[in-house]
């Protein structure tokens, strides 16, 4: 966890080298975070009445600065733990989401206009004013993007609060934008209520865990200011009996649960199989993981799992696997170790087998480098299985007959679902995320992205009123 030096400041820590201090930011306090949102609601008069095409222009250069920024994908390597390779490849998806929505935007926003024999109609799409974007730790750059992108580019203008946990690449990122449009609290819960409550934010999107997000919901409901919510999953992943068990299959299945370090929301968190082919799938699995898990420092070459975030973090993986073991199931060890695991916050990598599925381990959220692997013996079971709880972020289908996958996905209770792959190899720029049930609401990406940071507003003439109409009684009803 990040440690403080005083009540006014924020130390963060790197995870794999706890003694080694990464960098400092001052905490904002709720005179703080009033003048940021104050001064971003001055800029936004003078930004809304910028032509959408210039807007969306600033968003592509900022999408060149982002990519070309030197320092920042070691930078958030050693904040968070996550491996360079993965740091430097969302720097770029960061960038290619930006240049997305640069390119999107002026169609998505423009008015759209009928004129028929019902009438005259125009709906335009206005922005809200300030955007409140609380970001969390594990995909800062990214998952801080695709809220101050959109955002900007329908005239609004932002207040981000980036995780504690990873403050200083998002950052400095940040600064690829116009001056003034984009400004950065830094802080923790107290800070996140102060800015989601402000009478004067009227959008707040945050993405995080289901705690986090009622009480983010909680401070803007007082103000009656509406949210976005990306929270948590338990994403199950079904096989089919006609899986494809090739190599690279298995590599994806693999790291769709191990990509950094199992702490991703929309990550394989419930692996089901036909308990036909249960003994198959395993052994693949195992095969799969000594190909592609490297557990070690993150800016080491070749390293594919880092640390998890904190220490807090740590125990409760390992509390999971213990609980595990305690339950009779068997737990096994995954990929190759390349560092001192008591140097950090490593945790190993690890498939559990022959737990229930009432097991901690299986019916909640394990965020974090521990996955269980669950036999079924017809479809129906599984999907009923695979559809408990009260989450609904993302699922994965894997079959040989996409015909038959497909028919399987729209069964599922989930905002996203994969097919033959999962997590982030399975998203695209146009296909619009979020969750159902308590994983949120709203959307990220896609049309539907753009849109969430507009309010539609309507102008419209009635045919009966206009030059020619036939009129209509004062009381009447519309027909």
């Amino acid at each position: 966890m990040p440690a403080s030096s005083g009540a006014g400041e924020i130390v963060r820590e790197n995870p794999a080298r706890p003694q080694e201090i990464v960098g400092r930011v001052p905490v904002a306090d709720a005179a703080r975070v009033d003048r940021a949102v104050r001064d971003a609601e001055t800029r936004q008069r003078d930004w809304c009445r910028v032509p959408v095409g210039d807007r969306a222009a600033a968003l592509a250069r900022a999408a060149d600065a982002v990519d070309g920024m030197p320092g920042v994908a070691e930078l958030l390597a050693r904040e968070s733990g996550k491996p360079l390779a993965d740091c430097a490849g969302e720097i770029r998806f960061a960038a290619a989401y930006l240049r997305w929505a640069a390119e999107h935007a002026p169609a998505a926003y423009a008015d759209r206009e009928t004129d028929d024999d019902a009438g005259r109609l125009v709906l335009r799409h206005r922005p809200y004013g300030v955007v409140a974007a609380i970001t969390p730790w594990n995909a800062p750059i990214v998952l801080t993007l695709l809220k101050a992108g959109p955002a900007l580019a329908a005239g609004n203008t932002v207040v981000v609060k980036p995780s504690p946990l990873a403050p200083l690449a998002v950052a400095r990122v940040l600064a690829a934008f116009p001056p003034g449009l984009v400004r950065v609290v830094h802080g923790g819960a107290e800070t996140a209520r102060a800015l989601a409550g402000h009478p004067r934010v009227h959008r707040v999107a945050f993405t995080g865990g289901a705690e986090a997000g009622r009480a983010i919901g909680t401070a803007a409901a007082k103000a009656v200011t509406p949210v976005l919510l990306e929270l948590g999953g338990n994403d199950p992943v079904v096989l089919l009996d006609d899986a494809d068990l090739t190599e690279a299959a298995m590599d994806r299945l693999v790291m769709a649960s191990f990509a950094t370090a199992g702490q991703v929301c929309m990550a394989a968190k419930r692996l089901y199989a036909p308990a036909s082919r249960l003994a198959e799938v395993r052994e693949a699995y195992l095969a799969a993981a000594e190909r592609t898990l490297v557990l070690g420092d993150p800016l080491h070459r070749g390293t594919t799992v880092g640390p998890v975030v904190s220490a807090e973090a740590a125990g409760r993986v390992r509390g999971l696997v213990a609980d595990s073991v305690r339950r009779g199931g068997a737990v096994t060890e995954l990929g190759s170790v390349r560092t001192d695991m008591d140097d950090g916050y490593f945790v190993r990598p690890a498939l559990v087998t022959d737990v229930d599925d009432d097991a901690p381990v299986v019916a909640g959220e394990q965020f974090g480098p521990v996955v269980p692997l669950l036999g079924y013996d017809d479809e129906d079971e599984a999907l009923a299985r695979a559809n408990a709880g009260d989450l609904g972020l993302a699922a994965s289908v894997w079959s040989a007959d996409e015909d038959r996958a497909f028919a399987f996905a729209r069964r599922f209770d989930a905002g996203f679902t994969f097919v033959n792959t999962h997590n982030r190899t399975g998203m695209a720029l146009r296909a619009p995320f979020g969750g159902v049930k308590r994983s949120g609401h709203g959307r990220e990406y896609g049309a539907e992205g753009l849109l969430e940071y507009t309010q539609t507003c309507a102008i419209h003439a009635p045919a009966a009123f206009r030059a020619g109409g036939g009129g209509m009684g004062a009381g009447a009803y519309p027909s």
